[in-house]
């Protein structure tokens, strides 16, 4: 499994689905694990939910400094 693949399939369904963006912040690994369809070790779904909130993050970041600049 490439990792940093599923992380950027994830965060792009989390993101674009409010629904589970809300599930995913209440319990991120079960969400995880739920989207993965996939027993892994709870220390790797737990390193990809890491993942996915550092991405979320910065995705966010950077649309606030866009909307600083009139960017979207």
């Amino acid at each position: 499994m490439d990792i940093k693949a599923k992380i950027t399939e994830l965060v792009d369904k989390i993101k674009n689905d409010k629904g589970l963006l809300e599930k995913f912040q209440k319990d991120p690994i079960a969400t995880v694990e739920g989207l993965l369809g996939v027993d892994l070790p709870d220390e790797q779904i737990r390193q990809i939910a890491d993942g996915i909130k550092a991405k979320i993050s910065v995705d966010k970041i950077g649309d606030a400094i866009g909307g600083l600049f009139g960017k979207k």
